[in-house]
């Protein structure tokens, strides 16, 4: 194992030096959070596929193409689907309006009521997002080296915290285009392949193997249905994945850019059902679906090769893992702790500042993620819980903004509040892992969105056409007043 323990090495110690040359880059708040909006077509691709696809798509992708075959792709499918939606529909629209957070754009559109309370909702898919990502270096770190779980989600948090905190948006860019080759050369070029081969081929992984392992909707309809509307829609509205969105230098970007992330993902989840399907031949009584991925990286990849297909999975939870921080540290200190403060103006009054309080939130919020990752086992519930209520509470208000003029900020508030208790009561009524409270809240959220908007005088003449100004990218954005020297460099590439 020494050569596979070198190639982890000199991977984590990478990450750490890109953080190191990330931090002199992040000179002002729009540098720190999202790059400047300066990413090119190939940097917004690579980061956009790699924050999507996490563990969760890559050893729980495996875990269900062991448990249920080829149609065990579909969570990661719906994810891809998702993604391609968000970026074709409304991603350019997105762009365009030069915010920061999605409570940003909801006081935009509906006049500036909705911010604490979504806010509120969108930090706590943001931690609970985080912390299933951190959970999964536990598995990781116990395939290497034997480690005790609490020290590995110390270990693999602490890097993810340290180059998100030294250098925000760009550190974590640069580490996820790194993780992105990773990931592409580890997976697709090298377990994929090497699995197969090794289970004997297509032709004796279906003699082995009921016909039902190569039924596309094997998983079943219901279960497909509910992926599209925790994943699919989640994909739409989620901060960790909108504030990629912010990164794109335009409209173009945004769009080819995000397709083209998309498509990888369809191709991603597919590798992922074939994988942990050839799995099932070599190893049919494995104790849990989740050990699949590592039991065939430890016991059928060769030396070097296994380090490097390790390296990947760890890419794919640490990508997850720092997106899913800033997004948290974003809302926690933009949406919630300023408005408490009362302090909130405009962002060109305090570009600088701005930096040291971020980087001061991803360090609280790390530590918190640690904490709480270390306190949970359960990576699927946590998970469940941070889709529930970002689907349930934020959907409708979200989408509605962007679609119907008639809604209001009194109707947004109230699609929110009813929305997101609604899930928390059923989750309690039904179970975390039911489909019952994704259903009804949803519905109960778009109940009251049209009711209370309808029933509402409609939203001032004033905001809307401000709204659809910034829509358009007419009305300057606060942070493009006072970007600092380093901000003249050319979009990166």
């Amino acid at each position: 194992m020494a050569v596979d323990y070198l190639v982890i090495v000199v991977y984590l110690a990478g990450m750490l030096a890109m953080g190191w040359w990330g931090m002199r880059r992040a000179r002002s708040k729009s540098e720190f959070l999202v790059a400047g909006r300066r990413l090119g077509p190939a940097m917004y691709s690579g980061t956009m596929a790699a924050i999507v696809l996490g563990g969760a798509s890559t050893i729980g992708g495996v875990g269900l193409g062991y448990q249920y075959g080829l149609s065990g792709a579909w969570m990661v499918f719906t994810i891809g689907l998702g993604l391609l939606a968000l970026s074709v529909f409304f991603s350019a629209r997105i762009a365009r309006l030069k915010v920061y957070t999605v409570s940003e754009m909801l006081d935009l559109r509906y006049g500036g009521r909705a911010g604490v309370i979504s806010g509120l909702v969108m930090w706590a898919y943001t931690l609970m997002l985080a912390v299933t990502s951190t959970i999964a270096y536990a598995t990781i770190f116990d395939v290497l080296f034997d480690m005790n779980r609490t020290l590995a989600i110390v270990l693999g948090g602490s890097i993810v915290v340290a180059y998100s905190t030294l250098g925000g948006m760009w550190s974590i860019t640069l580490t996820d285009m790194v993780q992105f080759v990773v990931k592409t050369i580890g997976v697709l070029l090298l377990l994929l392949p090497i699995a197969v081969v090794k289970a004997g081929g297509f032709a004796e992984m279906k003699a082995q193997l009921p016909t039902e392992y190569f039924d596309p909707l094997g998983i079943g309809g219901e279960t497909i249905f509910t992926y599209v509307l925790i994943y699919t829609f989640g994909m739409l509205i989620g901060q960790d994945i909108w504030q990629r969105v912010f990164t794109a230098r335009g409209d173009r970007t945004a769009r080819w850019g995000g397709t083209v992330a998309g498509t990888y993902c369809l191709v991603y989840a597919v590798a992922g059902a074939v994988i942990g399907t050839a799995a099932k031949v070599l190893y049919p009584d494995l104790a849990s679906a989740d050990d699949a991925f590592a039991t065939v990286v430890k016991d059928e990849l060769p030396i070097g090769v296994r380090g490097l297909v390790l390296a990947a999975a760890l890419a794919a939870v640490m990508s997850t893992s720092s997106g899913a921080l800033i997004a948290c540290a974003t809302v926690a200190n933009n949406d919630i702790w300023s408005r408490l403060r009362g302090v909130v103006r405009p962002d060109g009054d305090r570009q600088h500042d701005e930096v040291k309080g971020n980087r001061v939130f991803i360090l609280l919020m790390g530590l918190a993620v640690i904490g709480t990752a270390i306190a949970l086992n359960d990576v699927v519930q946590a998970l469940t819980v941070a889709y529930n209520l970002l689907v349930g509470g934020l959907l409708v208000p979200i989408l509605g903004g962007l679609l119907w003029k008639r809604g209001t900020a009194q109707g947004a508030l109230a699609s929110v509040a009813v929305g997101g208790l609604a899930v928390i009561g059923l989750m309690a009524a039904y179970g975390i892992l039911a489909n019952e409270p994704v259903y009804y809240g949803l519905l109960a959220s778009l109940a009251a969105y049209l009711v209370v908007s309808l029933a509402t005088r409609p939203t001032d003449a004033v905001v809307l056409a401000a709204w659809r100004e910034r829509l358009a990218g007419r009305a300057p954005a606060h942070d493009n007043a006072s970007e600092t020297v380093s901000e003249q460099v050319p979009a990166a590439q």
